[in-house]
């Protein structure tokens, strides 16, 4: 079969297609009783007894011995091996089984038993055809053994055909089963505390929480523009407005950046917000929850990941904004200047032209710092013109109470006191718009509901935004959030 182009392949399972159908045979069944997955199967054998059993699931491998036929099916709970023996079953059952091809969804039903090799095998009595694949599975070549590897290399093809990747890598299905216990952690972990999870809007008439570009709609019947979300924040924090003490909410975000390997235009946010709390109580609560996370899912506190052994035991580094950038960047943000800091950039070789000085600060901090920060850390206490929706800090005004928090060099969360002034919020957010205005079309525009919200009176209050694709990537060591992501935004194959 290897020798056959693709066209011929397929033709080969059509002509099988026909042939079922001309048998009377529906290859494409509406529904099979199964008794065992796989590996209960597995588990369910006993020596010198008969265990009946009826399972279903993919063909991933065939040996055609003549009078007899090893096959091997696999499921979601894994693989278990399939012997068919012409004289033990009907003829036309056996006659089905040439009708086989890798990738076929099939019910057989037999006695579990183990083979003079030690492995444990069905015995198979009867088969069911319950969807004939028309297309192969990029399965590969099998071994001697019949054991048949991935011939799905290619990332972009992985990605672009998830089903297929899904269908040939268990450990691809291992990565989205973390990621959904991960999210159930989360989910009770806040649950436990009291916490109210709630959906706010997707679609929004102005979009705010964040520096970023916005994806654009119009809808027709208000004849107005509207936005997919960047951030959940200025929602959530009406809720606070509103009464619900302590809120979260799970949900993607859209911003109209580049996309990379930290990177994808729809990703997934945990924000979370509670009354009466700083960003001192934030940095305790998500130090508690990722720590209980990682505990959880790995078995320890300490992973290593990426070659390196990461310590997530309470409690992390505190590392002041300013002290890491006068320690690797050798710059005093206090006196330096944008010359200063537009030649740091340009120095680590990013074209600085057009960058207000807080985007050049960011920029330093980025370049300099960030590729440093290896352990879980917080760095806290950023300037106040990167943060124009945080306090600024008791005893020291041009900073804000902001912290975000670091592993691999990467950036998790991002939390703070929650600026509550509605007068001190407006003139922020009008400094934003009109550095937006001037062309920084990652600045924040005018949110004159929100403000309205702010003057009813918001409590004290800290927030967290922890980013769950990251988190994720961090848990199953993968080295692109695209691998974290089911079916990941890519370029147009034209």
């Amino acid at each position: 079969m290897n020798d056959l182009g693709t066209s011929a392949l397929e033709r080969a399972r059509r002509e099988a297609l026909a042939a079922l159908r001309a048998r009377g045979i529906d290859p494409y069944a509406y529904r099979y009783e199964r008794t065992h997955t796989a590996a209960e199967a597995v588990a369910a054998f006993v020596p010198d007894r008969e265990i009946p059993v009826r399972i279903a699931g993919r063909v991933v491998a065939l040996r055609d011995l003549g009078k007899a036929t090893f096959a091997n099916l696999e499921d979601a709970s894994g693989r278990i091996q399939l012997y068919i023996r012409r004289d033990d079953v009907e003829s036309a059952v056996y006659d089905l089984v040439g009708l086989l091809h890798l990738g076929d969804v099939v019910g057989v039903e037999g006695n579990v038993f183990r083979t003079r090799r030690g492995e444990i095998t069905v015995r198979v009595e009867a088969l069911t055809v319950l969807a004939k694949a028309l297309r192969p599975l990029p399965l590969g070549k099998a071994d001697a053994d019949g054991t048949v590897h991935s011939g799905l290399t290619d990332a972009e093809t992985r990605y672009r055909q998830r089903y297929a990747d899904l269908a040939v890598h268990p450990h691809v299905r291992q990565v989205f089963q973390v990621r959904a216990q991960l999210v159930n952690y989360v989910r009770r972990f806040l649950d436990d505390r009291g916490y109210l999870e709630v959906e706010t809007p997707v679609l929004q008439p102005i979009y705010g929480g964040a520096m970023a570009r916005p994806f654009v709609t119009h809808h027709l019947a208000l004849d107005r523009p509207y936005y997919l979300r960047i951030a959940t924040e200025l929602y959530l924090k009406r809720c606070i407005v509103g009464g619900i003490e302590r809120v979260y909410e799970l949900g993607k975000d859209f911003r109209n950046e580049g996309i990379d390997r930290l990177h994808n235009p729809e990703f997934t946010m945990l924000e979370l917000y509670a009354a009466y709390a700083d960003y001192g109580d934030m940095m305790a609560l998500t130090e508690e929850m990722v720590e209980g996370c990682i505990q959880e899912l790995c078995g320890s506190a300490t992973i290593s990941r990426f070659g390196v052994e990461l310590h997530f035991g309470r409690p992390w580094p505190r590392m002041a904004y300013r002290e890491l950038v006068q320690r690797h960047a050798g710059l005093d943000l206090t006196v330096a200047n944008e010359d200063a800091l537009r030649a740091a950039v340009r120095a680590r070789g990013t074209d600085p032209e057009g960058m207000s000085k807080a985007k050049l600060t960011d920029e330093v901090f980025k370049e300099y710092v960030e590729p440093t920060l290896t352990q879980p850390t917080f760095v806290l206490d950023f300037p106040i013109e990167l943060s124009p929706l945080a306090k600024p800090k008791r005893g020291d005004p041009s900073l804000a109470e902001r912290f975000e928090f670091f592993v691999l060099g990467r950036e998790l969360a991002n939390a703070f006191s929650e600026l509550n002034d509605p007068d001190d919020q407006r003139e922020r957010l009008e400094a934003q718009a009109a550095a937006r205005a001037a062309g920084d079309d990652e600045a924040q525009g005018m949110d004159e509901d929100y403000i309205q919200a702010l003057e009813y009176g918001m409590p004290p209050t800290g927030g967290v935004g922890l980013g769950i694709d990251r988190l994720v990537m961090l848990v199953t060591e993968q080295a692109s959030i695209r691998d974290v992501i089911l079916f990941p935004q890519l370029r147009s194959e034209t």
